[in-house]
C-alpha cells in the first residue's frame, strides 16, 4: 500500500486527524496485531475525538468565560453554603436543558464568579453554546450597540446561547434603557435558555437595582420563579489564599 498518497488523500476529503493517526499507527508495532475492524475503529476514533476538541475550543472562545475554572476542581469541603447535591445535580447541566437559572448570591470574593465559569465551562463541554459577560460590559455592549445600529443583532445573539452568564449584577441601579434591555433579554430566554446571574445583592433589594417597580416585578417573575439559588457565605477566598501564601513565604524564609 502506498501510505502517501493515502495520507494525503484523507487530508483532501478534510480528515486531517485520521491520516494523522494512520501515519502514527504505520510507526507502531502494536498495530501490526490489529484487526481490519480495529484499525478502523481505532482511525474513526481520533478524528471524531479531534473535531469534538475543536467544536469545544470554539465555543470556549466564544463564552470567553472570566476564570480558567472547571467544576473538577471545585472546593466542596470548606463551609460556604455550597451544598454538595445541589452542586453535583448542577453539574450534569439538566438545568440548562431545562431552560431553568441559577443565581449564585454571597459576599465579595467567596467565588461566585469561579463557580460561575466553571458551570459554563461545564456547559460547553456538554455541547452548550454559552456566553459570559460582567453585568457593566453586557450594558456597555448593548449601548455600544443601539449606537451602531445593530442592537437587534446583538440581542439575537444572546438569544440563541442555551447559557448567558451575567456577573457582577448590581450594586448600582438601573437606568431606563438598562432596564428595558434586560426585561427583553429576560423575556427571549423564557423556555428557550438559560442565565446565570452572580450578585453580591440579597435578591431582596434587587427591586432597588432594577429602580422601576412594574419592571421589577416583571423581570423578577420571569427569573426568581424558575431558578436554582446558591447562597454563598464566609470570609473571602482571595484573602485566605493571599494569607496563605504570606504564611508560605514567611516559613520559606525563617527556614
Amino acid at each position: 500500500m502506498l501510505i502517501h498518497p493515502m495520507v494525503e488523500r484523507l487530508r483532501g476529503l478534510g480528515l486531517s486527524a485520521m491520516a494523522e493517526a494512520f501515519t502514527d499507527m504505520q510507526h507502531s508495532a502494536a498495530a501490526d496485531d490489529l484487526s481490519r475492524e480495529d484499525w478502523l475503529g481505532l482511525l474513526v476514533d481520533r478524528e471524531a475525538t479531534s473535531r469534538e476538541n475543536k467544536r469545544l475550543g470554539r465555543r470556549l472562545s466564544l463564552a470567553r468565560l472570566r476564570q480558567n475554572a472547571v467544576i473538577e476542581d471545585a472546593d466542596l469541603r470548606t463551609p460556604r453554603g455550597l451544598d454538595r447535591g445541589l452542586f453535583q445535580k448542577l453539574t450534569t447541566c439538566s438545568w440548562i436543558r431545562d431552560s431553568q437559572h441559577l443565581l449564585i448570591g454571597g459576599p465579595t470574593g467567596v467565588g461566585k464568579s469561579w463557580l460561575a465559569c466553571a458551570l459554563g465551562h461545564k456547559a460547553c463541554r456538554d455541547g452548550y453554546s454559552v456566553i459570559y459577560r460582567r453585568a457593566p460590559r453586557l450594558f456597555a455592549d448593548l449601548a455600544t450597540a443601539r449606537g451602531e445600529g445593530r442592537l437587534a443583532r446583538l440581542l439575537t445573539t444572546l438569544e440563541r446561547t442555551r447559557l448567558l452568564i451575567i456577573d457582577d449584577w448590581g450594586p448600582e441601579p438601573l437606568t431606563s434603557e438598562q432596564r428595558r434591555d434586560l426585561l427583553e433579554i429576560i423575556d427571549d430566554r423564557d423556555g428557550k435558555g438559560s442565565l446565570l446571574m452572580t450578585s453580591q445583592v440579597p435578591i431582596g433589594r434587587w427591586h432597588e437595582i432594577i429602580g422601576d417597580p412594574t419592571l421589577g416585578d416583571a423581570i423578577l417573575d420571569r427569573v426568581v420563579h424558575r431558578a436554582h439559588r446558591i447562597e454563598l457565605k464566609g470570609e473571602s477566598l482571595r484573602k485566605r489564599n493571599a494569607i496563605a501564601t504570606t504564611e508560605g513565604l514567611t516559613n520559606t524564609k525563617e527556614k
